[in-house]
């Protein structure tokens, strides 16, 4: 619970009193390794916080499982176009290995939101960070950087993922082949 509580507090820039309110108001629940939370078509509007575990959201292309993200200990996930539109979610979102998060409906999340002003900054502060991290994921992975200076990225912000994420999940993730990401991997170890 430590962990989490320190990355979510540093990444989304708010103090842990706060963190404590919104978790009074969540249920925490379970997902076994490669369950789906969220699958293409449902209108899951619910707003999670992961406490242990990573999860993925992925699209399928041509019969191909295309990972757009992934999140772990101390950061949230939902489908935007559930939670925003109250339309189909477009992509799936699933559990990586066996995880447990917080969960809590749209409509409570936003009565909570209407009845404090501190506790709707604080949304709006989650949602802020949430557009800057899609921002910064598209010019990441857009076409400047190489597939190894993607992969180093990675490796530098998220290197729990290189322990617990099949290689077929990162290598969609960053838009180049297993093999490719393989021969990647290997010539880094090289050069240690």
């Amino acid at each position: 619970m430590e962990i989490m509580l320190k990355k979510f507090c540093k990444k989304y820039k708010l103090p842990e009193k706060s963190l404590f309110d919104l978790l009074s108001h969540m249920e925490e629940v379970s997902f076994s390794k490669g369950e789906l939370i969220i699958r293409k078509g449902d209108r899951n509007s619910n707003f999670y916080l992961i406490k242990k575990g990573i999860w993925r959201a992925y699209y399928l292309a041509d019969g191909t499982e295309n990972s757009l993200w992934f999140v772990g200990s101390g950061e949230t996930a939902f489908s935007s176009w559930t939670y925003v539109e109250g339309k189909p979610s477009q992509i799936n979102i699933e559990s990586v290995n066996d995880s447990i998060a917080y969960c809590i409906s749209k409509v409570k999340l936003e009565t909570l939101f209407s009845h404090s002003l501190e506790m709707a900054n604080f949304g709006r502060k989650i949602f802020e960070r949430e557009i800057l991290s899609v921002d910064a994921s598209t010019l990441a992975y857009g076409a400047p950087p190489t597939a190894k200076e993607r992969y180093l990225t990675l490796m530098e912000e998220n290197p729990e993922l290189l322990q617990d994420v099949p290689l077929k999940y990162l290598a969609s993730y960053l838009y180049i082949t297993p093999q490719s990401l393989s021969r990647i991997r290997a010539g880094l170890r090289k050069k240690d």
